[in-house]
């Protein structure tokens, strides 16, 4: 059975400017960069902090971004949520 193809391993490294980045500078970077299907600026913001710290921002990203939504939509984050998912609102 073949394996679904993985990117590869980040390995933490400072960005290219020289600079720290912090977890969402490389969050937002990542998103971004993935939204654009820039797989190559995508994978250098992987290596800025570890998988869990991008984790974490890509997360905190996530809830910001459905919370600004759905007060801009007078809704529920929920029903934002899961209109952005392609789900049925519940």
């Amino acid at each position: 059975m073949e394996e679904a193809w993985q990117p590869p391993a980040p390995q933490p490294s400072p960005p290219t400017t020289g600079r720290r980045s912090n977890l969402f500078e490389a969050a937002a970077t990542y998103v971004a960069a993935c939204a654009e299907d820039d797989y190559e600026s995508s994978a250098e913001a992987a290596r800025w902090v570890s998988p869990e710290a991008l984790c974490f921002g890509v997360n905190e990203l996530a809830c910001r971004a459905v919370i600004a939504l759905a007060r801009e939509h007078d809704q529920t984050p929920r029903d934002v949520a899961r209109t952005l998912l392609g789900l049925p609102v519940a």
